[in-house]
């Protein structure tokens, strides 16, 4: 009987350190994590590297205790319900998925597997979950929501004499479409009109930044991930047209807009990352755990833009100056 207690102490204890139990032990754990990317681009790049760096700083490798599957669905929404059922039938442990079409895609295949998402600009108007507050299913993370009113006003103080914003956003894109009725709601406030141009693709953007610039005084862009992936062509109209652009974040800027005030999304990225981990190692349910947002924001400012625009950059902004024709150098 001895000999018996004995074995299967023996046994116990092997079992425990092949299956990684007690809480995160990052020498033992093996965690397959699906990540699916909306597309290509800075900003959504940047919250994919904040991901990965929160998972490395604190231990978790790919390569050697994790397993990372990197997937980019190039914008295509075939794609990314592809890349989900590759994530279900892999049985992944966790789905990290970057902004609200890839997350929309995996919340459609599965209720089962945890999945945290970032760049989601409103989890709940997206229909991912019950609240901010408590989520209430397989799905949290983080949001991009942008400081949406100090956006506006920075455009007023650079360029007083707006009278007309126009918006260029994706319709099919659920984040765009809030951030602008944010937008023109905050403008109506304040007596200026707002026109508009919708796009399905990235193939409308030159001809409705073409057809816009002649109806406003100045142009508005959200988080929109098709404008992101292409500022330059957008650049290249309103800047012969003399018209500001005031985007979402500040890698839209440095592709070429004019100014924002926004996220970072290394940083939402990051916090994804250790929400993650606490899923992971902590056991953690993403029904109760809330959404979180930035609580940090960053000035921009396009010195190159605003000087063919002929504006002075007011002094307490001056140090948030860059000069993308030059700084790429």
């Amino acid at each position: 009987m001895k000999k018996l207690v004995k074995m299967l102490a023996v046994l116990c204890a092997l079992c425990l350190a092949l299956t990684g139990c007690g809480g995160g032990d990052t020498q033992t754990a093996n965690y397959k994590i699906g990540v699916m990317q909306l597309m290509d681009h800075e900003a959504l790049n940047l919250a994919q590297e904040g991901f990965i760096a929160a998972l490395t700083e604190n231990g978790y490798v790919d390569g050697e205790n994790i397993t990372l599957l990197l997937e980019n669905g190039q914008g295509d929404t075939n794609n990314l319900s592809t890349i989900a059922d590759k994530f279900v039938s892999e049985n992944v442990d966790l789905a990290f998925c970057i902004a609200t079409p890839s997350t929309q895609a995996m919340a459609g295949k599965t209720t089962e597997i945890p999945i945290v998402a970032t760049a989601v600009t409103s989890f709940t108007e997206a229909g991912l979950v019950a609240s901010d507050e408590e989520p209430g299913g397989n799905i949290t993370g983080t949001t991009d929501m942008n400081p949406i009113s100090d956006q506006i006003d920075l455009m007023l103080q650079l360029f007083p004499d707006v009278k007309t914003v126009g918006f260029l956003y994706t319709s099919s894109e659920d984040n765009s479409v809030l951030q602008c009725q944010i937008a023109k709601d905050y403008l109506e406030t304040k007596g200026i009109q707002t026109v508009e141009r919708t796009i399905t693709n990235t193939n409308d953007i030159q001809q409705a930044t073409q057809a816009i610039v002649s109806e406003c005084d100045a142009i508005y862009i959200p988080t929109d991930n098709n404008f992101a992936s292409a500022m330059p062509t957008v650049t290249e109209v309103t800047m012969a047209a003399g018209i500001p652009t005031i985007c979402g974040e500040s890698n839209m800027v440095k592709g070429g807009g004019t100014a924002t005030v926004g996220i970072t999304y290394y940083g939402i990225g990051y916090q994804a990352g250790l929400m993650a981990i606490d899923i992971l190692a902590n056991g953690a349910d993403p029904a109760t755990m809330p959404i979180k947002g930035s609580s940090e924001f960053e000035y921009c400012l396009n010195g190159d833009a605003l000087e063919a625009l002929g504006v002075t950059v007011p002094e307490d902004l001056a140090d948030y100056v860059i000069h993308p024709s030059t700084d790429a150098e």
